[in-house]
């Protein structure tokens, strides 16, 4: 629990001045809970006076307010007229110190909810800037909706350790204390003999907190299991559609909801069971008192001091419910926020370099020198050697599984090799800032991602800043010009919707390749560019990519023949490995793998 509290204090330093205030008027106002129970008793022990009651209780004032207390003493006799002014600010101290005690109340809830809600809002950045810096190969192993649900519902648990706990941890242990050392100034041996029943409370905070633990992480899985469950289902819509599976989906969600109530359930019955708990020991310590009085003590208190007495019993008692609820919810955050510190401590499996090299990748040369790869235990790539000459167009063909995605990855450096090297230039990739190498890298893939934006937005993150010359230029060179206008009254202002769900596969194509084009890079990624377009769309698009492979150093991966005819090198890949390298030409005329795939392609 100390590692835990040490992490969240290390969050919470940037704000803590404004903490430092909400700590303060929490004593603050933790104090005003014994001074609001003392200014009552004194004022009516002033106001309704019993046997030397009032003598007593001025003398043990400080003697500053005697007088003032003196003549309140006088107005409630024969000088009502003449101390009227002493009586009256005597009886509003009441109301004085109550709104006292609330406005310092408020102010602690202000200032550490102003500091939880940034310390919140800093832990999701951090968490959301971390998870962007891992590989890829941290995304293939976790599920989107599990991710999103550690940044939103987990962060959310540290808002009540540093809002509510914080308050409590410095509130109710004042007023608990405050109270406890009135009641033991007033009446000792009663007080401590009600509070024999203490060591019992205990009992239930230590058997409901382990509960509530186990409850809360249970609760907190169950939570990232609904989000993967709306996270798949909205992204694969048509296909819960077109067979039928809302019933399932349906079903499997109510599950999931079902498991996280019953979880949730739990945790409410642990923080409420122990509140009646406490309240009946408080109870049972105040019979005990009189149980005292009735049969073991040789004189009793005025009636008016044990119903003071029992009313401060019952009062100190609601700060040790707090207490105890305060153990479970940190047992609660501490839970829910478990995997996201774990996240924090992941490591990037692709390390940035200690000392970075420059790259220039303008007319150089790749090079991957005796490659390997694998993922865990299944191997995907073996005894890669291949140069890609500066300007050329070398195309990757083989069977689905043969490993042309994997190696235009590990070229982007989503992964790094297992053996060999990968350089450009004669500079290992791994001693290249990943960002570096990225920016002379432009990629256009069979499925690009549109963000649901405006047309314009879209483009420019090819080249974020970019102008709007420069991004109808682009749009221009893309072939995608004429489309976008044809959208009035916006034109680029257009909104795409999600994943450019307005437009059709070719003009989405063609808005990404306008990306690629703004980038501007040295080398480009075909990644199945024009496989998944009806022939009249894949023309334009091919014409599109002309355009922009013009003067690039080019990777093309292609399972249609027709768009790779003349390249300058194709290389054939078969089970992770190189098998045929050449021309189209002589690559027929071979009569190996690559022949065989051509004419499975054109059989018809």
């Amino acid at each position: 629990m100390l590692a835990f509290l040490q992490k969240v204090w290390a969050l919470a330093r940037p704000y803590r001045f404004r903490l430092f205030l909400g700590v303060l008027t929490g004593i603050l106002a933790g104090v005003t809970g014994p001074m609001l129970i003392a200014t009552i008793t004194l004022v009516s022990s002033i106001v309704f006076p019993a046997a030397n009651g009032q003598a007593q209780h001025i003398k043990k004032m400080p003697a500053f307010l005697q007088p003032w207390l003196e003549s309140a003493q006088a107005g409630m006799g024969t000088g009502l007229r003449e101390h009227w002014v002493s009586v009256v600010l005597l009886v509003m101290t009441i109301p004085f110190v109550m709104v006292l005690s609330r406005v310092l109340g408020y102010l602690n809830t202000y200032f550490l909810q102003w500091t939880a809600v940034r310390v919140i809002n800093d832990l999701r950045t951090k968490l959301f800037t971390h998870l962007l810096s891992l590989s890829a190969g941290f995304f293939n192993q976790t599920s989107s909706g599990e991710l999103i649900s550690r940044i939103m519902n987990d962060t959310a648990a540290l808002q009540n350790v540093i809002s509510g706990t914080t308050s409590v941890i410095v509130r109710d242990p004042v007023t608990l204390i405050g109270i406890l050392g009135y009641l033991l100034w007033r009446q000792p041996a009663i007080t401590l003999i009600s509070l024999a029943v203490l060591p019992i409370c205990m009992i239930p905070l230590t058997i409901y907190s382990r509960k509530v633990r186990k409850a809360s992480r249970g609760m907190q899985d169950c939570n990232a299991g609904l989000m993967q469950v709306m996270t798949e289902t909205f992204t694969g819509l048509r296909v819960v559609k077109a067979y039928n599976l809302e019933r399932i989906v349906g079903e499997q969600f109510r599950q999931t909801a079902a498991s996280s109530v019953s979880n949730y359930m739990r945790i409410i019955r642990s923080n409420e069971l122990s509140g009646p708990i406490i309240d009946f020991l408080a109870s049972l310590g105040v019979a005990l008192a009189l149980l005292y009085m009735i049969y073991v003590a040789r004189s009793h208190p005025d009636p008016g001091d044990f119903i003071q007495l029992a009313a401060s019993i019952f009062y100190m008692y609601a700060p040790m419910k707090n207490l105890t609820r305060l153990h479970n919810q940190l047992n609660q955050a501490r839970a829910g926020c478990e995997q996201v510190f774990a996240l924090l401590a992941t490591k990037n499996s692709v390390p940035e370099p200690v000392a970075p090299k420059m790259l220039h990748a303008n007319q150089s040369d790749i090079v991957f020198e005796n490659l390997e790869f694998d993922y865990g235990e299944k191997i995907v790539l073996q005894d890669i050697n291949l140069t890609v000459k500066a300007g050329q167009l070398v195309a990757l063909v083989g069977s689905s599984g043969s490993g042309k995605t994997t190696l235009a990855n590990l070229l982007l450096r989503f992964y790094d090799p297992t053996k060999g090297r990968i350089s450009i230039g004669g500079v290992d990739l791994r001693d290249v800032p990943t960002r570096d190498l990225r920016k002379q890298i432009a990629v256009v893939a069979q499925e690009n991602i549109l963000f649901n934006d405006t047309i314009r937005r879209n483009i420019e993150l090819g080249r974020p800043g970019a102008s709007n010359d420069e991004i109808v230029a682009a749009a221009k060179h893309a072939f995608a010009y004429d489309f976008i206008m044809e959208k009035k009254p916006n034109g680029f202002d257009t909104v795409i919707g999600e994943k450019g769900v307005l437009f059709s596969g070719g003009q989405r194509q063609r808005m990404a390749i306008a990306r690629a084009v703004l980038r501007d890079a040295p080398i480009l990624i075909l990644d199945e560019a024009t496989n998944a377009l009806d022939p009249e769309s894949e023309r334009a698009v091919q014409s599109a990519l002309d355009e922009l492979m013009r003067g690039r150093t080019t990777i093309c991966i292609a399972h249609r023949f027709s768009t790779i005819l003349h390249a300058d090198l194709i290389v054939v890949m078969d089970h992770g490995r190189i098998v045929e390298t050449g021309h189209h030409n002589e690559l027929v005329k071979r009569g190996g793998v690559y022949q065989k795939l051509y004419e499975l392609q054109f059989a018809s």
